[in-house]
């Protein structure tokens, strides 16, 4: 079969953007005050989004991410995997559709991740989970902000039933999250800030929902009382031992942040190409 381009894709995903624009941008606007958002379905032709997802590596070829804020299947040196799942990667940031995406978020500056810090591809299974969290403020070298989290979900005939569904808690944990689907051929894009507190919640199903992953970044923070921050996890509604935990382990984290900037381990999760591997 013969391996679709990126250029291929971008053409694709840009044209549905501009099909949707005013829709799109509607959808953002309703909630652009608490964690701004907005879904696209039917992004490709349902035979290439299956194609993405036949493409995915198993889940013994990818990195584990298990702990208590935690527990993921991830991969970003995409070079290691079939073709299509880095075209589809880099379709998502051809200029054309940065920009288009940015407009429809009015968010100036703008700029993808070649590296796919934090990026790339994700897999979750049966019990897995992520908790609720706030994405690292910036990019792996702390020069520009995080402002936009672009998710690409590929698993065929997943519902929500199943669990592996984004979840937006734009009024804290304490409150009922927004609940976003991981429907198959769908496109989400939500805005990071200081208060986009976000999770994905526990597959129950015996499955794997696929999902692709790419970051936005500006000069500027989105919202202009964001600070600087690593990832920052919560507990669960009515798990308050876990939350004191996780709140202990952020502030930690903190502390050595500010003394070395770029943490004490350089973050592995990145795409390094050939010329760099050899640096």
């Amino acid at each position: 079969m013969e391996i679709i381009k990126t250029a291929e894709f971008s053409e694709i995903i840009l044209k549905r953007l501009q099909e949707k624009r005013t829709e799109l941008i509607s959808q953002y606007q309703s909630f652009k005050n608490n964690i701004g958002y907005f879904y696209l379905d039917n992004l490709l032709p349902k035979e290439w989004a299956g194609q993405i997802n036949n493409s995915f590596p198993q889940h013994e070829e990818m990195v584990l991410k298990k702990s208590i804020r935690e527990n993921k299947y991830v991969a970003a040196q995409m070079d290691k995997y079939n073709p299509i799942l880095e075209n589809i990667i880099y379709a998502f940031q051809d200029d054309r559709i940065v920009k288009e995406i940015s407009e429809i978020c009015e968010i100036q500056n703008t700029y993808p991740d070649e590296n796919l810090y934090a990026g790339g591809i994700s897999m979750m299974g049966k019990n897995q989970f992520l908790n609720p969290h706030l994405d690292n403020s910036h990019d792996k070298d702390r020069n520009r902000w995080r402002v936009l989290n672009l998710l690409y979900y590929v698993t065929p005939d997943w519902i929500e039933d199943y669990g592996g569904n984004l979840e937006l808690w734009p009024n804290g944990i304490k409150e009922k999250p927004i609940t976003i689907d991981s429907k198959f051929n769908r496109l989400v894009i939500m805005a990071t800030h200081n208060n986009s507190l976000h999770s994905v919640s526990p597959v129950n199903y015996n499955g794997f929902r696929r999902c692709v992953s790419n970051y936005y970044f500006s000069d500027k923070p989105l919202q202009s009382t964001d600070t600087f921050h690593v990832t920052s996890f919560r507990a669960r509604p009515n798990e308050k031992l876990k939350d004191t935990i996780l709140q202990a382990d952020t502030w930690l984290r903190m502390k050595v942040r500010k003394v070395f900037k770029k943490g004490i381990v350089e973050n592995p999760h990145v795409y390094k190409k050939e010329n760099e591997k050899e640096d």
